[in-house]
Order: C-alpha cells, then sequence, then structure tokens
C-alpha cells in the first residue's frame, strides 16, 4: 500500500462508508441549482428583530471551524444577578422547509467529521459563510437570553430575533490556556475592547451552572476526541485531545440555551423535539464495575450516585479515568430524539441531569437544531406549528436512526486511521480495558496508544470494565478491522 496517499485512502473509505450507511456523500444537481440563486446573507425587516450588533460577540470553537453556530456574551445584573445571551444562526432564513437543500439535510441529518474528510450537512457556502456567525459580519440570528441568581438557576428567560455581529473568532485550546493563565497573551480577545473582562465573567458563571448540575447529579465523564495529523498526505499520528475549560464553558452554556429553548416552545404551547437519554439498560453492570473498584451503588439507577462514583474513582485513579468514562459511556446506552406534547411529562436526560433538553444551537451542523428553529421562530411570531405531530414523529424516529449511522462512519474511518499507524506493530502486546461486549463481539480500548479494536480470541466471560493484556494479531485497513488475542 503506497504510504503517501494515506489521506485519498481514507476519503475513499470514508465515501464508501456513507454510502453504504444510506447517507449521501454529494449535493444533488437540484440542490446545486437552488444554492446558485442563494447570493447574499439574510436580512430582517427592523419590526421582527432587534439590533444587538454592539454586543461584544464572540465566537468559540476548533482552530479550523468555519461552520460557527453560535455567538455568547454575558453582562452583570444588579442584585448579583447575571444575564446570559446565546446567538444561534439563523439557518431557516436561508434554507426554506421542504426546498431541494432541506430535503437532503434531512436525508443526512447531520454533518459527518471523519478523519480524511468533512462531508456537511449544508453546501459550504452556507454552512461556512452566509449562514455562519462569520468574524465581522452582521448576521440574522435568534437569540437565547437566560438571567441567572448568584446561585447559578435560571430565574427569567426568552427567546427571540435579533441581528448580530461576531467581534471575535476564539479556539478552544488558545482560549483555555488563556482561562487557566498557563498560555501566551490572545491577540484575538485583547484588541477587542471589554471582551477579556466579559469572557472571564463568562467563565465564571459556566463553573457555578456546572457545579450546580453536577450538585443535581450531572455525569462528569472524561471524553477524548482523535485528531489526525497529517504530513501532507502521510498520516503520522491521530492527536488525542480532551475536554478543556473552553469546551465546558460553551458546553454549559449550550445546555442552558437547549433546556430554555425546550421550555420556551411548551410554554407557547407547542411540541418540541427532545434529546433523551433514558434510565440505562445495564445498570446491574455499572453496579457491579463501581462494586469491583470499591463502591457501592443502589440497585435502582440514579445518576447522582453515579455522579458520586465518578467523583471518586477520578480521585482514586486519575491515569485511567478516560477509560472508566468509555465503560460508563457504553453502558448507559445511546441517545434519541422524542417529540414532547406540551402537557405531557418529559423523559429528561440520564446523563446531564436535565429534565428538558432539546437541540437547537447548532442548525448548520444538526437536523433536529433546524426543525427546533422552525418551531421556535412560530412560536415568537404567534404563527401556528409548521409540523404536524405525525411529521415530528417520523423526523424525531429518522434523525435517530441516521445518527447512528453518522457514528459509525466517523467510527469506522477512525478504525482505518488507527489501522494505517498500527500495521507495523502486529505482533506486539498491549495494556487494554473491556470498551464494549455484546454478542456481535467483545472491543477493547488500548491504554497507550488510545486505539480501539475487536478480541477475536479468549474473551470468554470478559465485562465491560475489565483490565487485560492482549496482541495484536490482524489488521484490514480497508475494512478497519484491528484484531487482538488475549494474553494470559
Amino acid at each position: 500500500m503506497n504510504n503517501n496517499a494515506d489521506r485519498i485512502i481514507l476519503q475513499d473509505i470514508a465515501r464508501k462508508a456513507m454510502i453504504s450507511r444510506g447517507l449521501e456523500p454529494d449535493f444533488p444537481d437540484a440542490e446545486i441549482s437552488e444554492l446558485n440563486e442563494i447570493l447574499l446573507p439574510a436580512i430582517y425587516k427592523p419590526d421582527i428583530a432587534k439590533d444587538l450588533r454592539d454586543l461584544i460577540w464572540c465566537s468559540v470553537d476548533n482552530a479550523d471551524s468555519l461552520d460557527l453556530d453560535q455567538l455568547t456574551y454575558a453582562e452583570s445584573l444588579e442584585g448579583n444577578k447575571v444575564r446570559i445571551l446565546v446567538a444561534i444562526a439563523d439557518v431557516d432564513a436561508l434554507v426554506g422547509a421542504r426546498s431541494n437543500i432541506d430535503n437532503h439535510a434531512s436525508q443526512n441529518t447531520a454533518s459527518v467529521y471523519t478523519v480524511a474528510r468533512i462531508f456537511p450537512m449544508l453546501p459550504e457556502k452556507l454552512s461556512t459563510n452566509l449562514t455562519s456567525l462569520c468574524l465581522d459580519s452582521d448576521r440574522c440570528s435568534i437569540v437565547v437570553d437566560m438571567i441567572l441568581g448568584d446561585d447559578g438557576i435560571i430565574q427569567q428567560s426568552d427567546v427571540y430575533m435579533a441581528i448580530v455581529r461576531n467581534h471575535a473568532k476564539l479556539q478552544y485550546a488558545k482560549l483555555a490556556a488563556w482561562l487557566e493563565e498557563n498560555g501566551p497573551d490572545y491577540p484575538e480577545i485583547t484588541r477587542v475592547n471589554g471582551l477579556a473582562e466579559n469572557i472571564k465573567l463568562q467563565d465564571r458563571i459556566a463553573q457555578m451552572m456546572k457545579e450546580l448540575r453536577h450538585e443535581h447529579g450531572a455525569l462528569e465523564l472524561e471524553t477524548f476526541e482523535a485528531i489526525p495529523i497529517f504530513e501532507e498526505d502521510t498520516l503520522s499520528e491521530m492527536k488525542v485531545e480532551q475536554k478543556n475549560r473552553a469546551k465546558d464553558l460553551i458546553e454549559d452554556f449550550m445546555i442552558a440555551a437547549n433546556g430554555t429553548t425546550a421550555r420556551f416552545l411548551t410554554d407557547k404551547q407547542f411540541p418540541s423535539l427532545r434529546r433523551v437519554v433514558r434510565v440505562p439498560k445495564q445498570w446491574e453492570r455499572i453496579v457491579e464495575l463501581a462494586s469491583e473498584h470499591g463502591f457501592s451503588l443502589p440497585a435502582k439507577a440514579d445518576s447522582k450516585s453515579l455522579s458520586e462514583y465518578l467523583k471518586f474513582f477520578k480521585q482514586k485513579d486519575p491515569l485511567h479515568f478516560s477509560d472508566m468514562s468509555l465503560s460508563i459511556l457504553k453502558l448507559l446506552g445511546s441517545g434519541e430524539y422524542v417529540v414532547q406534547t406540551p402537557g405531557s411529562t418529559p423523559e429528561g436526560h440520564f446523563g446531564l441531569a436535565v429534565i428538558d433538553y432539546g437541540h437547537s444551537t447548532a442548525p448548520n451542523r444538526r437536523y433536529p437544531d433546524l426543525i427546533t428553529q422552525r418551531l421556535l421562530k412560530s412560536a415568537i411570531s404567534g404563527k401556528p406549528n409548521p409540523y404536524t405531530m405525525e411529521q415530528l414523529g417520523q423526523i424525531a424516529t429518522h434523525c435517530t436512526m441516521k445518527e447512528d449511522d453518522v457514528k459509525k462512519v466517523e467510527r469506522q474511518v477512525e478504525k482505518s486511521a488507527n489501522a494505517i499507524l498500527m500495521k507495523s506493530r502486529i505482533g506486539e502486546i498491549f495494556e487494554a480495558i473491556v470498551s464494549g461486549a455484546s454478542p456481535k463481539g467483545t472491543w477493547i480500548r488500548l491504554f497507550n496508544p488510545h486505539v480501539e479494536g475487536k478480541l477475536v480470541n479468549g474473551f470468554k466471560g470478559l465485562k465491560v470494565g475489565q483490565k487485560l493484556k492482549a496482541s495484536l494479531t490482524y489488521i484490514n485497513v480497508e475494512l478497519g478491522y484491528i484484531d487482538f488475542e488475549r494474553v494470559q
């Protein structure tokens, strides 16, 4: 295999994986011709939107992200209160329901971020430009306005349309270093008058909100993202990036905004698309796993107790906390989209320990967020619900199914990338942990490097969270196979 063509090989694998899962890697001609008609960003009529361009809005995202979905801003109020504003790109202003562009987005339901290539949900002319909250550009947005007390609890909230302007495009890694005061000066912050103080206020509020959620039982899991490092077209490394303070800031604001938009729709007697993670079916195994590490969990699933166990484990064995986090995540099971009707009892999100949770903050990247945006705009303007309950139910089911397909494609291409990096290491023995066990097979994750593969020999009786030694026996780059056998 030609090593210099790693990127091309992975792009080809990604494309085939997309097609095999019923996802469309290319935009059809009908969509392209519709796109050619869209020449400028949307403009609101003055009577339907506030003008908030003068506020010190900023975006925080990955270094290479151009599809900017949200901006944030904070201000102190009297009585130790604080206002948090989250502006969300108004994608619906240019992407009408049942248009060709919308139909394609509804098929894939999300942008697919593979190691080799991004397959955007919306054409990049929109998602990275005309519907993106680009730096120094006036844009239409939906603003989620939240007033919090000094305890971090939202006391008042509103959702409305506004024109906004991004004054600073910030990066997670650089902002995290700046917040922790162990990085260099950050010119993007210092060049905007008042932004440094604003970011520090946002960070303080986010920390407070996070603490409050954890008191209620939100799970603090340490997850990591594998970032491919290419030297020209040769893959040299899969660099592991962990969560950081800047990512936490945005995550906490988005959780608050997603809860607020869900409650806003309910208050307006509108249905909503909710993101639900049910009580875990494999709770018994979670109890067993905690017991193996000297911690007692109740027989009935309880997120607060599980949150306490995770704190206990992190203190006891910080080196392996990310592996324990992965084990718990697998046992919790995946989330799904459901339709919430006004008056019915919400099922909530077990992992976040919140009752009201939708998806509204990433309409350039996720289709459920675009649907929520249309519901919000109808509720704001007093128009009727643009979807029937039957349509919303079908959308929720389809988005859940396709989200699973998207994750499988992303995972398959990541496995192929890891296979490229591991092919010279056949026969080596590694320390590992069982990351998945089902009738389909047993999977393990190596402690170093962070690579997952299938255990094809010696897996009998193994359960998620167990440690073992394994020898690398087989690699198939095309299929993303990395096979191990247990070493006694």
